[in-house]
């Protein structure tokens, strides 16, 4: 294990009291449906906005940052992460449509690689907490899972801001439907399939 910490927890964001967005405040059927690509990259957006000063990412107020803000907001993410009938299900569809969303509004120091979970346990660790050490969120995507308990992450998209060691477990901190919840990167990347999801690296400069 080469993480730099035993714990390490990004900032965070509300919005409403919301941590982060929430794909049930959606109108749009597909979005409130599948929109939780799009949410994932929205939110990564106001993050990359607020603590790495790329302010050109998030077109309304940082100081305040409000639901009806953040809905006209994913609007305009919609059309580069749209819902789609298998989702948005591999990490390549999500890096090209948010590179996409990037360059179009000036962005061009931010780079994404992608992870899948297919990878040993001990370089997935060592991928995320290298990525929250340097206080930079972790898009995740997973798709089925064999745990019941993990039901409600089935194909689906969120963010991880924290990891903490417990024992040989590593829990880390996700960020989904506004709030925050502690669950075991273990158990996340042992889903019992072998078609993977996996995390997006990000960097900025």
């Amino acid at each position: 294990m080469n993480w730099v910490n035993i714990m390490d927890e990004l900032k965070l964001f509300t919005i409403d009291k919301a941590i982060g967005g929430n794909q049930d405040w959606f109108t749009d059927y597909w979005m409130k449906l599948g929109g939780c690509g799009a949410v994932t990259a929205c939110d990564i957006c106001i993050y990359l906005s607020l603590y790495f000063g790329k302010k050109l990412l998030y077109p309304y107020n940082l100081a305040q940052i409000s639901k009806k803000d953040y809905i006209n907001f994913s609007n305009i993410m919609k059309p580069y992460l749209s819902p789609r009938v298998t989702g948005i299900d591999t990490l390549e569809i999500f890096m090209d449509g948010f590179k996409d969303y990037l360059a179009d509004n000036g962005e061009k120091n931010t780079n994404f690689a992608g992870i899948y979970s297919n990878c040993s346990l001990i370089n997935f660790k060592n991928a995320v907490c290298a990525q929250i050490d340097k206080k930079m969120p972790v898009p995740y995507l997973n798709l089925k899972h064999k745990d019941p308990e993990l039901s409600d992450y089935v194909w689906h998209w969120f963010w991880l801001a924290g990891y903490k060691k417990t024992g040989d477990n590593l829990m880390v901190k996700a960020i989904t439907y506004g709030a925050e919840h502690w669950l075991s990167l273990d158990d996340l990347w042992d889903s019992g399939y072998e078609r993977k999801g996996g995390i997006v690296l990000i960097d900025a400069k």
